[in-house]
Order: structure tokens, then C-alpha cells, then sequence
């Protein structure tokens, strides 16, 4: 099983997710929950669509961390 790391922003009225190893899957939701578990049906329904289109299923990013900074 591959872990595949996502960001969660503040869209105003509601969350939104995005996961950094592929482009154009994205989710929203009410809370953190429910994003996450919107997201694991997204990148569930993309990774069957790369798949049924030949694509190669990309390995995880290895982030080291993050951080804010001020400027």
C-alpha cells in the first residue's frame, strides 16, 4: 500500500484537498473527515484511471517536513 500525502486548505465555506503527487485530484468536504475520506475515493478513482490509460502509478514524494515563513 503506498501513503500519498495531501494538503487541506481553508476554502472559506468549506475544506479543500489536493494531493501533491497528482495533478488535477481534488476534493472538498465539511470537515477534515470528510476530505479525507473524499480524497481516498479521489485518488482511488484516479489511480483506476491511470491505470486503464497505461499511465505508470508514481511513487509517494518523500517530503522531509514543512513549515511556514513569514514575509
Amino acid at each position: 500500500m503506498r501513503e500519498y500525502t495531501i494538503v487541506i486548505e481553508d476554502a472559506g465555506p468549506n475544506l479543500s484537498a489536493y494531493v501533491l503527487d497528482f495533478d488535477g485530484c481534488t476534493t472538498t468536504g465539511r470537515t477534515v473527515e470528510e476530505v479525507v475520506k473524499n480524497m481516498r475515493e479521489a485518488i482511488e478513482a484516479h489511480l483506476e484511471l491511470m491505470v486503464a490509460s497505461g499511465e505508470a502509478i508514481p511513487e509517494p514524494l518523500d517530503l522531509v517536513g514543512t513549515t511556514k515563513i513569514a514575509v
